[in-house]
């Protein structure tokens, strides 16, 4: 069994994580994720600024530990690299220096491909079939765990990644410990899921959970742990004392988060999520087996970003009476004063609150200075002349650049991963069965934009609108009208431009009944702002899951999106909180 443990789900963490993880428990290995799409875009910006392109919080939770992980012998490996994972391994040798410690340091690099324009140049958008029209400002394959691995057979004591997968940080070190080889799939593909379940800490341990009244102690919410297992099994829990839950729900919660297909796609292999099985093995422990891997595609996925732009938001506050009426005026206000079709780009959402609405306006344009003050002064100046009760809550400022998410695949054997040890290269290559094609890989040519269709895969059928369950559409008996969340639970999150919600229920009754109920076309009628776009919707029967992706909800991505909710985190919550015909038998 390996022990490894997670201390960060994102930079900016909780900094006493580490701390907790190793003085709560014996582990074997510390691992931390700090980087999403959009911390990418951060750190590039840092790094402009003259800041470091790694994440510095990682060298402060890493002071507080390094000494007893060298007593212990507890490897450490970490995504707090970057864009500059050399550079955040030579600040850890430092540190260790100045703690008196001898610790062996090693970075993986070979993800950057900005120097690596042939490349790059046309790059195919993965979900708009577009060619990349600018120069990157960031450019990073997502790297498996080979690399990781072996940094530590070479002797690591503290590994600093770039870009790789957030899987990988267990993977790694589950291909150190056992000595997994490229056709051992199904064990790949078990520590790919049991790295999903801990990548965003306590989001496994009863965070950001939907039932989060059954969640004891959530606000000393321990970080989550895997016991991994030869065989790529493996049980979810934490350390004693500490606060959350680990429960079939909540490893089924982060199951479905950012995900797609069932085929969950990765350099080191295909897991099929479609067959994954949990099991309740005791208090806040629950056992993954059953994970069925697949040879993964022939390609790396790319993450890239660029400038777009320039952006503005200003937001004000509309009360009592008219609300709509309202917010129309305070729009002509504003754009009798500054044309809006001057701007490449508006944005105007009217957020309804108990008795209020929030109306923010965002404008982009390529030209900061129409985007900044003369924009912001606009809105200031309509004060006088606008609607009863008029305040805002943003002050006017200037404009802010912008980047666009654009995802992308480039041929595995042409990204070079590095290993560094120490300051010396360590001889490293993916052996040559590590990849191969794949059903779902996507070619690197263009293709055209996706129509306007739903997608139901891999439930029997197909076509949107069909049920794959066996119970009537309504039940086929007395029904109450109650908010979808009386059953369901729910989580969602950002895939760049695209949305992700994953829904689950706790009985076969009642998953049913949400397969014939809950359709692509059923769900634009429940969330609105889902209404005209590409909904795929794909059944997890193993879960009492389904999961849906809402294509181009978020626009350009994160950095790029004018939405309140940028990442789409409350998505869920609106489709628990929308009332529906629930028969009675299931509740």
């Amino acid at each position: 069994m390996l022990r490894i443990a997670n201390c960060s789900g994102f930079y900016g963490d909780r900094l006493s994580a580490a701390r907790e993880m190793v003085e709560g428990g014996p582990i074997d290995v510390l691992t931390g994720d700090w980087l999403a799409e959009l911390t990418m875009l951060i750190l590039a910006g840092n790094r402009l600024k003259g800041r470091p392109g790694y994440a510095p919080t990682f060298l402060k939770q890493l002071e507080q530990v390094l000494g007893t992980c060298v007593d212990r012998g507890i490897r450490i490996v970490s995504n707090a690299g970057g864009l500059d994972p050399a550079g955040c391994a030579e600040a850890v040798a430092e540190l260790s220096g100045r703690l008196g410690l001898a610790v062996r340091v090693a970075s993986v690099t070979g993800d950057d491909l900005t120097g690596e324009p042939e490349l790059l140049d046309g790059a195919v958008n993965l979900d708009t079939g577009e060619r990349l029209p600018a120069a990157p400002l960031t450019a990073n394959a997502y790297l498996g765990g080979r690399p990781i691995a072996a940094a530590l057979s070479a002797g690591a004591d503290v590994v600093v990644t770039g870009r790789v997968t957030d899987a990988a940080l267990v993977t790694g070190p589950g291909i150190w410990r056992y000595g997994w080889r490229p056709g051992d799939h199904d064990a790949l593909a078990g520590s790919v899921v049991a790295g999903h379940v801990i990548e965003c800490g306590c989001q496994a341990t009863g965070g950001n959970y939907a039932f989060f009244g059954e969640v004891p102690g959530l606000e000393n919410c321990g970080f989550p742990l895997v016991e991994l297992a030869a065989d790529g099994s493996s049980v979810v829990t934490k350390h004693p004392g500490t606060g959350g839950l680990v429960s079939v729900g909540t490893v089924t919660a982060q199951l479905l988060y950012e995900i797609g297909s069932p085929r969950y796609l990765g350099p080191d292999a295909v897991a099929r999520f479609d067959s994954i099985r949990l099991e309740q093995q005791g208090p806040d422990r629950v056992r993954i087996s059953g994970v069925r891997g697949e040879a993964p595609p022939d390609t790396l996925k790319v993450a890239i970003n660029y400038l777009g732009g320039y952006r503005n938001t200003m937001t004000l506050v509309l009360t009592g009476l008219d609300i709509e009426a309202k917010a129309r005026l305070a729009q002509d206000a504003i754009w009798s004063r500054v044309p809006k079709d001057s701007f490449e780009q508006v944005h105007a959402e009217l957020t309804p609150l108990a008795g209020a609405a929030l109306l923010r306006i965002t404008v982009m344009d390529p030209d900061r200075a129409k985007a900044g003050r003369a924009f912001s002064s606009a809105v200031v100046e309509s004060g006088l002349a606008s609607y009863p009760g008029f305040y805002g809550l943003t002050p006017p400022g200037d404009a802010s650049p912008y980047g666009i998410y654009w995802p992308a695949l480039v041929p595995a054997a042409a990204v070079r991963p590095r290993v560094v040890l120490d300051g010396r290269e360590v001889p490293f290559s993916v052996p040559a069965a590590a990849s191969g094609p794949s059903p779902d890989a996507v070619p690197v040519t263009a293709v055209p934009p996706a129509p306007l269709a739903d997608a139901v895969s891999p439930a029997p059928g197909g076509e949107e609108g069909e049920r794959g369950g066996t119970a009537p559409v309504d039940g086929g008996g007395p029904v109450d009208r109650l908010p979808l969340g009386t059953i369901m639970g729910a989580r969602s999150g950002d895939k760049g431009g695209n949305a992700n919600l994953g829904v689950w229920v706790r009985t076969a009754e009642q998953f049913a009944w949400l397969t014939g109920h809950l359709t692509a076309g059923r769900l634009r009628e429940l969330l609105p702002a889902t209404a005209g776009l590409r909904i795929e919707r794909f059944e997890l029967p193993n879960l009492l899951a389904l999961n849906f992706v809402v294509h181009g909800l978020l626009g350009r991505g994160v950095a790029a999106s004018p939405r309140l909710d940028a990442q789409a985190k409350a998505l869920g919550e609106e489709l628990r909180a929308a009332h529906t015909d629930i028969p009675r038998a299931l509740l």
